[in-house]
């Protein structure tokens, strides 16, 4: 027992030390399209959704994860690994 325990207070810290963090399938593409350099107008039309839908997804990716502006949204979404560490090079 003293050795599943210690299993499992290492999972917990590996957890602990880099929370999930989940965004939807929208999100992650409207990220994608931001760190590829698309104003929320280039966005919205590429995607056939309002400019205004665009904005509350970035503000909404910008919420969680406790940012304020696009260059800290970038940072975070590769530190949290929600774009490759090679995005966008060729």
């Amino acid at each position: 027992m003293g050795r599943s325990r210690g299993n499992t207070a290492l999972q917990l810290d590996r957890s602990e030390s880099k929370p999930a963090l989940h965004i939807t399938p929208r999100q992650r593409e409207i990220l994608k399209m931001v760190a590829m350099g698309h104003t929320n107008r280039e966005i919205a039309a590429s995607l056939d959704i309002s400019v205004r839908t665009v904005e509350v997804h970035r503000f909404n990716l910008m919420r969680r994860l406790n940012v304020r502006n696009v260059a800290q949204l970038l940072r975070q979404a590769l530190q949290q690994g929600l774009l490759p560490r090679n995005f966008g090079v060729k």
